[in-house]
C-alpha cells in the first residue's frame, strides 16, 4: 500500500539523525585513534525499526568490525550502549539492573504503541536530560557496585570462529580474519542470546548467570571478639594514606591507618566496634578506589597474655578394652624418668650388695697413748651372715642354700624378659 506524500514527510521527521554514537568503552576498543564511518539512515533500529544514522569501526588489531544496532533514542530510554546493549555506567545487562534497582519496564511491544511511546518518549528527551528521565538510575546500589565491571572487557571484541576452519577446509592460514578456534557447546545457555530479550530485559542468559553468581557472594561476618575495631585493606597498590583516610571517615572516628607499601596492604583501626561494623559493612566487594577493587576482612585479635589466658583441655571418652593407667614408681633403682615402666615394689636383690674386698684402714698409733683400740673381727659381708643365720634356721626343711651369682642389667625385673633372683631358676 503506496503511502502519501505527506505521511512519507511526517515519517522522515522521526528519522534519527546523529553526529556521534553512544558506546561503552569495550565497544570502543583501547586505540585512541580511532576511525568510524558513517552511513545515514543506513539501518533500521532493532527495537523501534525507525531508521538512524549507522557508526561502523574496528576496535583494535585483530578484532572484528562492530556497528550500532539501536537508534540513540532507544538507547537513552534504558541508558544502554547502542551496540552491546549493556548499562553504560555498570557495564552489566538491563535485567540485573532492574532486578537490583526494583525498575518495571512500561515499554509497549505492539508496533503502534511503541511508536506513539517512542514519539512521546523523544519529546521529553529533547526537553530534559535523559538521566533526569529516571532517577533511580542515580541512586547507588550494593547488588551493582559487587557485580560492576571496573575494567573494559577487549576480548568481547575478538572474531568470530571461521566456519570453514571447523570444517577443515580453510586455506588463507594466519591471514585469516577469523578466529580458528573450537566453538562453544551449542548447549550452552550463553550461545543463544538474543538482542530484543537483553534490551526488554527478559531471558537473558548473561543476566541469570550474574544473578546467580551475586546470590553465592560470601558475606563478611563480624568476629566474635568485640575488641576487634581493625579492617585489612588489600589490593591497595599506590593508594596512600590519605586517600584511605579520606574515604573510611566518613563511616566513624579512624584511631590509626598503617600502611604497608611492599605487601601492597593497610590495616584501618576504629575507636569504636560500630564504626568498623558499619565500614565493612558497606565496603565489603564493592569498594574501588583509584580503579582498583579493594579486598576488605577483619583485623585478627592481638590475643592476650598472662594469667588471664585460659586453655580449655578437650575430654575424650574413654576407649573400652585398653588397660587402666600405669602406676607410679616406686623404687626407682636405675633413675628412670617418669612414665616409664614401673619397677615392682620390692627389696633389692641380694646379688646388688656387693661385699667390700678390704677391711677399713688401720689408726696411727701416734694418736693414741695406750696403743689403738681393738677393733671387732672383719666381717666380710653382712648379707652373708644374714644369709647363713637363715640357712642354719632352715636346715630341717632341706632348702638349698642361696648361690651367689653375677647380677646382668637384663636380670632387672623392670625390664621385659628379665630372669628373677630366686633360689630356683624360672622354669
Amino acid at each position: 500500500m503506496a503511502t502519501s506524500k505527506t505521511t512519507n514527510t511526517y515519517n522522515r521527521q522521526n528519522w534519527e539523525d546523529a553526529d556521534f554514537p553512544i558506546l561503552c568503552q569495550t565497544c570502543l576498543g583501547d586505540n585512541p585513534y580511532i576511525r568510524m564511518t558513517k552511513e545515514k539512515y543506513g539501518k533500521e533500529c532493532k527495537i523501534c525499526s525507525r531508521p538512524f544514522t549507522v557508526f561502523r569501526w574496528c576496535p583494535g588489531a585483530r578484532m572484528r568490525f562492530k556497528k550500532t544496532e539501536v537508534c540513540q533514542t532507544c538507547s537513552k530510554l534504558k541508558n544502554v550502549c547502542q551496540t552491546c546493549l549493556l548499562d553504560l555506567e555498570y557495564g552489566l545487562p538491563i535485567q540485573v539492573r532492574d532486578a537490583a534497582l526494583k525498575l518495571k519496564d512500561d515499554l509497549p511491544k505492539s508496533d503502534v504503541n511503541k511508536e506513539f511511546y517512542i514519539q512521546n518518549m523523544e519529546r521529553d528527551l529533547a526537553r530534559s536530560d535523559a538521566r533526569s528521565m529516571n532517577a533511580k538510575l542515580n541512586e547507588p546500589n550494593d547488588l551493582l557496585i559487587r557485580l560492576a565491571r571496573t575494567a573494559p572487557y577487549y576480548k568481547r571484541n575478538r572474531p568470530h570462529v571461521c566456519s570453514f576452519w571447523v570444517k577443515g577446509e580453510c586455506r588463507r592460514g594466519e591471514e585469516c580474519p577469523y578466529r580458528h578456534e573450537k566453538p562453544t557447546d551449542p548447549d550452552d545457555p550463553l550461545a543463544d542470546q538474543n538482542i530484543k530479550d537483553r534490551y526488554y530485559g527478559v531471558n537473558d542468559p548473561v543476566a541469570d548467570k550474574l544473578l546467580k553468581r551475586a546470590a553465592a557472594m560470601p558475606t563478611l561476618e563480624p568476629p566474635d571478639d568485640k575488641t576487634i575495631t581493625t579492617l585489612y585493606l588489600g589490593n591497595l597498590g599506590v593508594l596512600t594514606e590519605g586517600d584511605i583516610r579520606d574515604h573510611f571517615y566518613q563511616y566513624g572516628e579512624i584511631r590509626s591507618v598503617s600502611l604497608v607499601p611492599k605487601q601492597q596492604c593497610a590495616f584501618v583501626q576504629f575507636t569504636t566496634r560500630s564504626a568498623a561494623e558499619t565500614a565493612a559493612e558497606k565496603t565489603f566487594n564493592k569498594l574501588i578506589l583509584g580503579g582498583r577493587r579493594l579486598t576488605i576482612k577483619w583485623g585478627r585479635s592481638q590475643g592476650r597474655t598472662g594469667s588471664s589466658q585460659q586453655h580449655v583441655e578437650e575430654i575424650y571418652p574413654a576407649v573400652p578394652g585398653l588397660p587402666g593407667a600405669l602406676p607410679e614408681l616406686s623404687n626407682n633403682f636405675f633413675n628412670l624418668e617418669p612414665g616409664h615402666i614401673p619397677l615392682p615394689a620390692m627389696p633389692p636383690p641380694p646379688s646388688l650388695m656387693v661385699p667390700p674386698m678390704f677391711g677399713p684402714p688401720p689408726l696411727p698409733p701416734f694418736l693414741f697413748n695406750h696403743g689403738p683400740p681393738q677393733l671387732p673381727p672383719f666381717a666380710p659381708s653382712v648379707v652373708s651372715s644374714a644369709a647363713s643365720t637363715a640357712t642354719a634356721a632352715l636346715g630341717d626343711l632341706s632348702v638349698p642354700p642361696p648361690k651367689t651369682t653375677v647380677h646382668y642389667p637384663s636380670q632387672d625385673p623392670a625390664r621385659m624378659g628379665a630372669t628373677q633372683i630366686t633360689g630356683q631358676k624360672q622354669e
